[in-house]
């Protein structure tokens, strides 16, 4: 049986992950932080089965404690400071667990297997922040990097230092470039779920409008659980190597409030989304839109959900969790008040 340990196990991506291992018949150690973590109790639920190692990507000796106790085939790094937003009010801790997190976990695995880096496969979550200013589109590996933002800057030096120990070290060592990818389990301080949730919320009569920044921002927008794939192939090839993993299409924060807001059968949302200064970043990143040829022609990986079945997916998630809360609370919701279409993919996926 294979082992696996993954850092951030309590995120969307490690939840997504930890399903997929489990189901591929791997014993998965997922690391957590603290020991009263509100989170446990959700990932317990998700992933049947997981053995929960307290750590932090701030600390060295719990990060070799853990890679001792789980003795990994396979380590893989989704563990961050993730809510770019924050790392201007947060750059120093956003630095120290996004990016020196990364030296850590690497160091860790050094110095557990006695400097032979050879046998155990890690995984490193880059990003498409990375890109930031872009010079070229759409953005594939070889694009230079420009990052606008502490997370970006933060997420360039992990991605850098997991190439430097591939080289030096001759460890079996990827990252991921990936591009935004969302779904129900998106925390919602992001964007896309701080919209669908508050589409939801209005359609119920539970709120009367919902405050953001830049409306004209582009986004190449994936669904996290075909993303996670893209992860364990990556650490399945013959040989090590970086891969952008993306749709290929761009869209609009505009555009996503259309999908959102149709869902719910509102056509017309101008009078319910406001924008407000506070909610611009310091520096912006326009557009970003990836080229996955590669991920495609050597991992065999495609995105199997589109950008409006994925919207779909949490409007639909966020329905059913605003209702049940109204409810719980009981506060009146008008019946009839929404007529949510009926979508094949809110139970098979949107296990949230």
């Amino acid at each position: 049986m294979p082992r696996a340990l993954i850092t951030g196990i309590t995120g969307q991506d490690g939840l997504y992950l930890g399903e997929l291992l489990v189901a591929k018949g791997y014993e998965v150690f997922g690391l957590v932080r603290g020991q009263s973590n509100p989170k446990v109790a959700v990932v317990e639920r998700v992933v049947p089965g997981v053995m929960l190692l307290e750590g932090d990507l701030t600390d060295l000796s719990s990060l070799i404690g853990a890679v001792e106790i789980s003795q990994p085939d396979e380590v893989y790094n989704l563990g961050a400071i993730s809510f770019v937003g924050l790392s201007w009010k947060q750059a120093e801790l956003t630095g120290e667990t996004t990016g020196m997190g990364v030296l850590r976990l690497l160091e860790a695995l050094r110095i557990a297997g006695g400097n032979d880096m050879s046998r155990v496969r890690f995984y490193q979550a880059s990003s498409s922040e990375m890109f930031g200013k872009v010079r070229e589109t759409p953005q594939r590996e070889t694009t230079p990097f420009h990052p606008r933002s502490p997370y970006g800057v933060a997420k360039t030096f992990g991605h850098y230092l997991t190439v430097n120990y591939r080289e030096s070290y001759g460890a079996f060592a990827c990252s991921g470039l990936l591009f935004n990818h969302e779904s129900p389990r998106r925390g919602i301080e992001f964007v896309t779920r701080k919209i669908t949730r508050a589409v939801a919320r209005i359609s119920l009569g539970l709120q009367d409008s919902v405050t953001l920044g830049n409306l004209e921002s582009r986004r190449d927008w994936g669904f996290a659980g075909d993303y996670v794939e893209a992860m364990w192939r990556m650490l399945q090839q013959e040989s090590p190597d970086d891969y952008v993993v993306a749709t290929g299409v761009t869209h609009s924060i505009r555009e996503f409030l259309d999908a959102a807001f149709g869902r719910v059968g509102i056509s017309d949302w101008s009078e319910l989304v406001r924008q407000d200064p506070r909610f611009f970043r310091p520096a912006e990143v326009d557009v970003l839109v990836g080229d996955a040829s590669k991920a495609r022609e050597e991992l065999g990986w495609e995105p199997k959900v589109g950008f409006e079945e994925l919207i779909a997916m949490m409007v639909d998630s966020d329905l059913a969790l605003e209702s049940d809360a109204a409810a719980r609370e009981g506060l009146l919701v008008p019946p009839g008040r929404v007529e949510v279409p009926p979508s094949r993919t809110t139970a098979a996926r949107a296990r949230s």
